[in-house]
């Protein structure tokens, strides 16, 4: 696997190197040796998958507050994704910045979101399949989320949302006083990992 630093600390965008033959491929999609490489101890507690049947479906932006903060894996297995991520972490240097990557079915990529960031989706095409590795539990009473068009945000999603649902409809706006999550940075920085 090969881990590729984002611009909001803790983030990564991982490739994994499938192993293809006539028969196909065969891929990894975790390790925890792996993973230490980046300081990554976190177990994985739930494994979760999404099923969009519309292009423009827009799914977030979601996050769990302490004591029930998650780091997720995610990938997109069937189609293609914008993904954002929003750091929300009160002693970041990137508080309220967000970033965007592409998962789609052919790239492969995965993206590792760590705890203190809100997360969220659209989908490209018709008919999206996509897999989640959460390492806490959910937890209605420490849900949290922002609305995807919040304006102090001003998120570039790629299309006019087809589908969000009421309760994503529902989240707040940020107000000026927001103070974000108590949350340290959870990963040493390195430039590039590289685990064979």
């Amino acid at each position: 696997m090969k881990f590729h630093p984002l611009s909001l600390e803790g983030a990564y965008v991982i490739e994994s190197e499938p192993r293809v033959d006539r028969r196909g491929s065969f891929t990894r999609l975790f390790c925890e040796h792996e993973f230490k490489e980046i300081g990554f101890a976190s177990r994985i507690v739930n494994v979760n998958f999404s099923f969009s049947l519309r292009k423009g479906t827009l799914r977030g932006l979601h996050f769990q507050k302490p004591p029930k903060a998650e780091n997720k894996i995610v990938r997109c297995m069937r189609g293609a994704v914008l993904d954002i991520i929003v750091d929300v972490r009160c002693r970041s240097k990137t508080f309220l910045k967000w970033e965007a990557v592409e998962l789609t079915d052919a790239n492969g990529q995965m993206l590792l979101v760590p705890e203190g960031f809100a997360h969220g989706f659209q989908t490209l095409c018709d008919n999206v399949e996509f897999l989640y590795f959460v390492t806490e539990f959910y937890s209605p009473q420490h849900e949290d989320g922002f609305r995807y068009d919040d304006p102090t945000l001003n998120i570039a999603w790629p299309l006019e949302p087809s589908e969000v649902s009421l309760r994503d409809r529902q989240f707040p706006f940020i107000h000026t006083d927001y103070r974000g999550l108590d949350i340290p940075v959870p990963f040493d920085r390195v430039p590039f990992v590289s685990v064979t």
